[in-house]
């Protein structure tokens, strides 16, 4: 090596170590971007995801059906809090449907339409608002968004990078991304329930990326909740952009409106 050369290197080290943790975040963070489909996961207008769900108590499955949900995202200012809608529909005869909106969600049946409590809205709520594709999607120049890239680690039996994101809400979560390919592979994130005064763990893990339509999206999504598994979703196909009407999002006119 000759003595420029070695200069370089010592040069292009101290670059290296010089990257803050804020530096090495946002760095991240776009190269997750890209992973994802750059321009076309950003400008992603609506989602479908069917295929069959499963749901679990105590590890046993205790439900299954098929799963067919819609997601559609809004534009900065068209609602309070959440800037999307989802349609959940469950069972073969897709008649029964759960529907958030920004500020409310039903359970829609034959009989009606119930509101789903508010401890469960706030579920969602939380849920979406810690959600990486979310993030990365609507709330990437949120005020008092930070991200910060905290070294390498081996999840999954995968290298991963981690970052950790902060919002201006004291919102906290760690999200594990492939060294190579930059796309999600866990993301982890503490929610406080009133209901037993204390935190739950809440950890998603994402596999099975395909390319849809130029955004490379998780067909294999699991939940679990204070190390136990809550939520498995087995996508068979997935759809973007398609022209999901508002209606699918809203009551239909007359509809009873049971009782919380």
């Amino acid at each position: 090596m000759t003595r420029r050369s070695f200069a370089l290197s010592l040069a292009a080290a101290g670059a290296l170590r010089a990257e803050t943790a804020k530096e090495r975040g946002k760095r991240l963070v776009g190269q997750v971007i890209q992973g994802l489909g750059g321009d076309a996961f950003r400008r992603m207008q609506t989602r479908t995801e069917i295929g069959r769900s499963y749901s679990f108590y105590r590890e046993q499955i205790n439900g299954l059906a098929i799963a067919h949900l819609y997601t559609k995202y809004l534009e900065s200012g068209e609602g309070k809090g959440l800037l999307q809608v989802q349609r959940q529909v469950f069972g073969k005869k897709l008649e029964d449907a759960v529907i958030f909106t920004p500020r409310e969600s039903y359970d829609v049946t034959y009989r009606g339409a119930r509101p789903l409590g508010d401890d469960k809205f706030k579920q969602y709520r939380e849920t979406t608002l810690h959600d990486v594709f979310y993030i990365l999607r609507e709330r990437l120049d949120e005020p008092g968004m930070e991200f910060e890239g905290t070294g390498k680690d081996v999840v999954e039996n995968q290298p991963v990078e981690t970052i950790e994101i902060y919002d201006s809400e004291n919102r906290n979560v760690t999200v594990w991304v492939n060294q190579d390919t930059f796309v999600p592979v866990k993301q982890r994130f503490y929610r406080f329930d009133e209901t037993i005064n204390d935190r739950h763990e809440e950890v998603t893990r994402y596999t099975k990326y395909r390319d849809v339509s130029g955004v490379m999206w998780p067909f294999s999504i699991t939940r679990e909740r204070d190390g136990g598994r809550n939520f498995q979703l087995y996508s068979e196909r997935v759809t973007i952009n398609d022209a999901l009407a508002d209606s699918m999002f809203e009551l239909p006119n007359g509809i009873t409106i049971l009782k919380k």
